[in-house]
């Protein structure tokens, strides 16, 4: 395990092997991406609306970390199969509110099936259970960085 004691060529050496990391995983999953399944940053917009509620496409856009004219294109995407949809802003007609339908919510608890059997396949035959626990406790611990970046 490494430690931190402020050294800086430690510390860019986590970051470099942290930054490396995650494209073979992203990589492997999207080889059993079945075509109507969404995209990782569409699943990932489909999550905020579930677990946060219906948004505005700017606080969308903050949310995921991008331009608000990529949340329009994903939205627009997710809208076409039914998974979201646009309702005006009770408060501020002017504003345009997104929601997640009902489809859209049966489709995001269907969708990656197959990684998810295969990560939990991946983590139960390759990680120990203590290995298991440290991963589930550092997973916050990435998140707080991505949030940050």
């Amino acid at each position: 395990m490494l430690m931190f004691s402020g050294d800086s060529i430690e510390a860019a050496r986590v970051a470099a092997d942290l930054r490396a990391c995650p494209g073979p995983l992203v990589r492997r999953l999207r080889q059993v991406r079945p075509d109507d399944e969404p995209t990782l940053s569409q699943t990932s917009m489909l999550v905020r609306l579930d677990r946060e509620g219906p948004a505005s496409l700017a606080a969308l856009a903050a949310g995921e970390g991008i331009r608000p004219q990529s949340a329009c294109t994903i939205v627009s995407a997710r809208e076409r199969r039914g998974l979201v949809a646009r309702t005006p802003d009770p408060d501020d007609g002017r504003r345009i509110v997104v929601a997640l339908t009902g489809t859209g919510r049966d489709g995001l608890r269907g969708a990656g099936q197959e990684r998810a059997r295969r990560l939990t396949e991946a983590t139960s035959d390759r990680l120990t259970p203590a290995e298991q626990q440290q991963l589930a406790a550092d997973l916050p611990l990435l998140g707080k960085v991505s949030r940050h970046l």
